[in-house]
């Protein structure tokens, strides 16, 4: 009686997940059609927090230096306690191209995250010397293909968007990425359906940190970086600040890249422990129930069809193999081998296991740790 439960409710769960959550699995929000271009090229800041981002900076302030945009274009770079030279490095890739402003970060006051910070200092210089319509955050670990703040500037001002992003394509190259970084954005679609993202009558809300557009006057509306000052989940936090005022867009593209590598399984371990139970906003019992959602929806279907017989045994087959399936979109958009989708209950163990880390981290006082830093009292959107 309990396996054949256990496999009902599966099987529910693959056909909601299929059928009624936004067609997540299919990655319908993209950047592949050109928006209509405005009469008027609207100004645009971009600011870059960095810290400690000798390795990338070079790449990704030249990328930002050569667009191809007809309005104005100006960038900040927020030297965040860098001992490593990031901020020269960061003048020097913008010569000959457009200037870099560097501005060295002042102090981390309580009840900030560091990188809300540094962009709290961005922002405000960038209102004080250049008034943008429009400001462009972006990490220091992303490279941007040319056309990529022309577009982004066309789709928010043609949909009116106050806040538009782009999922930048992460680095698939180690065994550890081709495991997790395609799951990565298969599990983030399913939080939040991109397509529920967009729409105006729904509360879902998400963006993606390392390239988000912000119309000046939005964010302004929106109560500024001040209101999600020491959020973990800050790009997330301020989609939801920014949905409450306007209407908001995040797509996958191919125009804005990661480069920051995870080699091994310990750094991707480290990298998704440090906000895994904020996402779950620090509660026990949603820690347990996403467990228990975890292994009704991923690894029952693999032991129901290994062990199982008659019914059960035939939901828990055709339950995996509709997650293997639903899997290749995401699977050929990083040109990876498809049978990764067979193993998405061992991938979704793993994520489980880095769940349960962040939680254990947390009650460590260890939680949030980026660059040297640990950001234990970040509960969320204040």
């Amino acid at each position: 009686m309990f396996i054949a439960l256990v496999a009902g409710v599966t099987a529910i769960a693959w056909a909601y997940l299929l059928m009624g959550r936004g067609r997540f699995w299919t990655n319908p929000v993209r950047d592949d059609a050109v928006p209509p271009l405005p009469a008027q090229w609207p100004a645009v800041v971009v600011v870059v927090p960095a810290r400690n981002e000798a390795e990338h900076i070079a790449a990704s302030i030249g990328s930002l230096a050569g667009q191809m945009y007809e309005g104005r274009l100006d960038i900040i770079v927020v030297d965040d306690d860098s001992d490593d030279g990031t901020g020269d490095l960061a003048v020097a890739a913008g010569e000959g191209a457009r200037p870099v402003t560097v501005i060295a970060s002042q102090g981390l006051p309580a009840q900030w995250t560091g990188k809300l910070w540094a962009l709290k200092q961005g922002i405000a210089v960038a209102e004080q010397r250049f008034r943008p319509d429009y400001l462009l955050l972006t990490d220091a670990d992303i490279v941007h293909a040319p056309d990529t703040v022309a577009w982004l500037v066309a789709k928010a001002t043609s949909g009116g968007y106050g806040l538009t992003s782009f999922m930048a394509k992460l680095r698939c190259a180690s065994l550890a990425e081709r495991m997790h970084v395609p799951a990565f954005i298969y599990f983030f679609q399913m939080l939040f359906p991109f397509t529920w993202v967009k729409q105006t009558n729904r509360a879902t809300a998400a963006a993606a940190g390392g390239c988000v557009l912000l119309k000046a006057g939005a964010l302004r509306d929106a109560g500024g970086i001040d209101s999600i000052r020491n959020a973990l989940i800050d790009d997330c936090a301020l989609a939801e600040r920014m949905k409450a005022v306007g209407p908001i867009w995040l797509g996958l593209t191919e125009r804005s890249h990661s480069i920051r590598p995870y080699e091994d399984f310990d750094s991707v371990r480290r990298m998704i422990a440090r906000s895994a139970y904020a996402q779950l906003r620090f509660s026990p019992l949603l820690l347990a129930g996403t467990m228990l959602g975890l292994a009704l929806t991923f690894m029952a279907p693999p032991l129901l069809a290994i062990f199982a017989t008659g019914l059960p045994e035939f939901l828990g087959l055709l339950a995996w193999v509709a997650m293997a399936l639903s899997m290749q979109p995401t699977l050929r958009f990083y040109r990876v081998s498809p049978l990764w989708g067979l193993a998405l209950p061992v991938i979704a163990l793993a994520y489980a296991g880095y769940t349960l880390d962040s939680a254990y981290q947390h009650a460590r006082k260890r939680g949030g740790q980026w660059k040297g830093r640990v950001h234990v009292n970040a509960p969320g959107v204040q």
